[in-house]
């Protein structure tokens, strides 16, 4: 180390990688050391130690939670960079390695334009990670249900269709067409198939049922769940994946941060007299607003100000539904922000008459 550095000077930045990862150790803005270590606790651990760095930077990645779980056990703060921040958005380089990425993270923290972001407690991170994995066996589910109505389909057969198809007696009637494939002669092997198919179905809507057992157990613990339940057409699905999404409420001073977060802004294109806005930058937690967009869809049904805000954006016609499904769902996640920051149940605005007649 540098006899003029001390403690309060080091900066240790870090290229995370799957295996390996390559740390900048910054003493001054003219004084950097680099050294490879294996990405484990184990070895990051020592590498602390060894400098008690004022601060560790990394980017926001899939090791990050763990990392910074770890610099928090070690008394050392850890800051998270925004990698989807214009300040991180770096053209024409000639060259990019892991030791460029490191410094880059220490030089800029040093400019003081050190793009932060907040990494949620590991509690939080593990219901976001249960709500996504059960988005990924919903979506397996549908990809199973599509491949058994093209077997049918296929074989000339009526395809199954509406939600009886797949209860427990349209079930039984499927099966009655399979075959295992063992048994299935060279002309009968879509029976195999439709086999193979309906056990694998079964098989996720038992991993299914686990998740929704598993999240309905949590969200009747959640005060911030029951709450946001209140709303007419917010299912514990939706509501519990804002909740987790949005854990501190406090965090956003504003509607359009809220917003921004949930990537319901348009994108800007602004230089001199020009001055153009695009479509919705969906930045942010993806599953957060699938879900805000298929409630807002439901809430149709059975939510009078969830229509009074669609019919003004259709204007009570047929076009751009899309556009108001969207434009819905970026206004009931901002009134689910206002609910968990005040603690306040549903209520509904005023509407005028115009817009119930409509």
């Amino acid at each position: 180390m540098s006899t003029t550095a001390t403690a309060a000077d080091t900066i240790l930045a870090l290229d995370l990688g799957k295996y390996k990862s390559v740390a900048c150790v910054s003493y001054s803005a003219l004084d950097h050391r680099f050294t490879r270590l294996a990405t484990s606790r184990d070895e990051l651990s020592r590498l602390i130690d060894k400098h008690r760095p004022a601060v560790v930077l990394i980017e926001a990645c899939l090791l990050a939670g763990w990392v910074c779980d770890l610099c928090g056990q070690l008394g050392v703060v850890c800051r998270v960079a925004n990698t989807a921040s214009e300040a991180w958005k770096f053209k024409h380089l000639k060259r990019k390695t892991d030791r460029d990425d490191a410094l880059r993270l220490a030089e800029i923290y040093r400019l003081g334009k050190f793009p932060a972001v907040t990494i949620p407690a590991k509690e939080v991170r593990e219901r976001r990670a249960l709500i996504e994995t059960r988005q990924k066996l919903v979506g397996r589910r549908v990809a199973l249900q599509n491949r058994i109505r093209a077997v049918f389909v296929g074989q000339g057969m009526a395809a199954p269709r509406g939600a009886r198809a797949w209860t427990h007696l349209g079930l039984a009637g499927m099966a009655a067409h399979a075959r295992p494939l063992a048994d299935c002669g060279p002309d009968e092997l879509w029976r195999g198939r439709l086999h193979l198919a309906l056990a694998e179905l079964a098989h996720v809507q038992g991993l299914l049922a686990q998740a929704d057992h598993k999240l309905d157990e949590l969200a009747r613990s959640d005060a911030g769940t029951r709450l946001l339940q209140t709303i007419p057409g917010v299912g514990p699905r939706t509501a519990e994946a804002v909740t987790a999404f949005l854990p501190r409420p406090e965090l956003f001073r504003t509607t359009k941060q809220v917003s921004a977060y949930g990537g319901f802004v348009p994108r800007q294109y602004q230089s001199t007299d020009t001055d153009h806005k695009g479509r919705i930058t969906k930045r942010g937690p993806r599953t957060l607003r699938k879900l805000l967009v298929e409630c807002a869809w439901v809430m149709l049904r059975y939510n009078a100000w969830a229509r009074a805000v669609y019919g003004r954006r259709t204007h009570g016609g047929k076009t751009r539904k899309k556009q108001a499904i969207v434009a819905l769902a970026r206004k009931l996640l901002v009134r689910c922000w206002a609910m968990l920051r005040d603690g306040t149940v549903w209520r509904a605005e005023a509407i005028p008459a115009a817009a119930a007649a409509t």
